[in-house]
């Protein structure tokens, strides 16, 4: 039996679309159907109803998933036993928001580098309902984002929280101690409508009884971040975000009586039975937030 045309069969029904597997396996639509028609023909039985444009999988199909995910699995381990898996170049397909991107991301990519030289990587940095998305669509195969993506086949966990702050410019904003309702006074920037920083921002004021003048939504960190450089007003952003930014630009954390709640991190990723890099490459992102990967669920 070719693997090929099992694994073809195995992506098609784990992203419930012929397009969509063969994007992942960079095959064309064509030669997708043909390994798996080659497949049918070989088992002797339809694995998918094409009767018309809505997909389906038979029932044979069904039964025969779970023998390929095993078949998958069985060829990870063969090759990983046999040092058959050492030369193959890995293709890191990450998409990440962007607090994780200028916080701890690129130093955990820089240690995955250092670890596995022949890494390619592949990183999408979008906002948090783009990514589960495309980790749904299966265009990547592991998302930082504010949200678990779900589904079949999808494996999700929480990460540690990033704890927000105000931000203001370091000339600007010199006050020792904000009150929220001195803050609430200013123009406030903060990310897109509907985000999870968005509606913390507005719950918050809301709450203490008050409402800001001005609020600014922005899908970028880098813009907020000009926007408070150039007077514009205060944001919201994660701490280590400041951190980092405010060693080239003239930010500061303001001290304030009222505490914005943190901003949540899940990984989201698909498992794929036939990568034996996959598992490394998640570990090594637990471990460089330590995490400890023996105790996260949904192994």
């Amino acid at each position: 039996m070719n693997l090929r045309f099992v694994e073809a069969f195995y992506w098609v029904v784990t992203l419930r679309s012929v397009t969509r597997a063969a994007e992942k396996l960079h095959l064309t639509q064509s030669a997708m159907s043909s390994r798996i028609a080659a497949l049918e023909q070989e088992l002797g039985t339809l694995l998918l109803d094409r009767r018309d444009r809505q997909f389906r999988v038979t029932l044979a199909g069904q039964r025969f998933f779970g023998h390929a995910e095993r078949l998958l699995a069985l060829q990870r381990e063969i090759r990983a036993e046999l040092g058959a898996s050492v030369a193959e170049p890995v293709l890191l397909r990450v998409g990440a928001f962007e607090s994780a991107l200028h916080s701890w991301l690129m130093d955990w990519v820089r240690q995955v580098h250092e670890a596995q030289p022949g890494m390619a990587l592949e990183l999408t940095v979008e906002t948090s309902p783009v990514l589960v998305d495309q980790l749904a669509r299966g265009t990547i195969d592991l998302a930082i984002a504010a949200l678990p993506a779900d589904g079949s086949g999808v494996r999700a966990m929480a990460l540690p929280s990033m704890a927000m702050t105000f931000v203001g410019h370091a000339q600007r904003h010199r006050r020792r101690q904000w009150q929220l309702a001195d803050i609430a006074a200013q123009d406030l920037l903060t990310f897109q409508r509907g985000s999870q920083p968005h509606v913390a921002l507005l719950d918050l004021l809301s709450r203490a009884g008050l409402a800001s003048p001005r609020i600014h939504t922005v899908s970028s960190i880098s813009a907020l971040a000009q926007l408070v450089e150039d007077g514009l007003g205060i944001a919201t952003l994660p701490a280590a975000v400041v951190q980092r930014l405010s060693k080239r630009m003239p930010l500061r954390t303001l001290a304030c009586d009222a505490v914005l709640p943190p901003l949540p991190v899940h990984l989201s990723w698909r498992i794929d039975p036939s990568s034996a890099a996959q598992r490394p490459v998640i570990d090594s992102l637990l471990g460089h937030l330590g995490v400890n990967p023996v105790n996260r669920k949904n192994r």
